[in-house]
């Protein structure tokens, strides 16, 4: 990311490498710790290109504490946690799962191994906001930046748990072979981060292409 300019960047939007995915990335991480240090070394270089007051958002979910480390790893870098958003997918997803048919086949105590159909969307920000500055920006710029309150109502952006379908496997599709996140997740981030013609970036790790960002980049 060195061509990317100090703090040019309003919103960051970025889902790390799953450390526990042998299908997508087969031998990535030699060990855990080797992974911790890949969320440290990028936490470094994105507090230098984001805006203060603005908002860095990645996406995770693992029986590792993955979560935990990513938020501590963060706020020691210099971020402040703001808040976490479950992303839940539709339970159609299990049917490709073995986890819980092992107690199908062993149905004894401790062979249970949910399905998991959430992953999780931790929100963090470089600095204060202060709503005072709404008061001095462009009144142009601040209509057009209103949002769709009926939407936000309609698909209960207000939640905690987002409600969306995952990328599914299909033949063919352009970043087959990765764990691909739907467009969806960074249209949401960026329509209630990001003020009209606001400068994103989609950061996609291992080939994941890098859409949302020009897709979106007016907000």
């Amino acid at each position: 990311m060195s061509e990317v300019p100090d703090e040019s960047i309003h919103l960051m939007v970025t889902s790390p490498p799953y450390y526990n995915a042998p299908f997508d990335y087969p031998g990535l991480f030699k060990s855990y710790e080797e992974y911790l240090e890949l969320i440290r070394s990028l936490a470094k270089s994105f507090v230098g290109f984001l805006l203060r007051h603005t908002q860095d958002v990645r996406i995770d979910g693992t029986l590792y504490p993955i979560c935990s480390d990513i938020i501590r790893i963060m706020v020691e870098e210099g971020f402040r946690y703001r808040d976490k958003i479950i992303w839940r997918k539709p339970e159609g997803y299990i049917r490709i799962s073995r986890r819980s048919g092992v107690l199908i086949q062993h149905p004894y105590p401790m062979y249970f191994h949910p399905d998991n159909i959430y992953e999780e969307i931790i929100i963090f920000q470089k600095g204060d906001f202060s709503y005072s500055q709404l008061k001095s920006m462009d009144k142009k710029v601040l209509e057009e930046s209103k949002r769709d309150v009926e939407l936000f109502n309609r698909e209960k952006w207000y939640l905690t748990i987002w409600d969306i379908t995952n990328v599914l496997p299909l033949k063919g599709r352009l970043e087959g072979g990765v764990a691909a996140f739907p467009e969806e997740i960074p249209r949401r981030l960026i329509k209630l981060f990001t003020f009209k013609g606001a400068e994103q970036i989609n950061v996609s790790f291992l080939s994941c292409e890098g859409i949302i960002a020009t897709s979106y980049c007016d907000s």
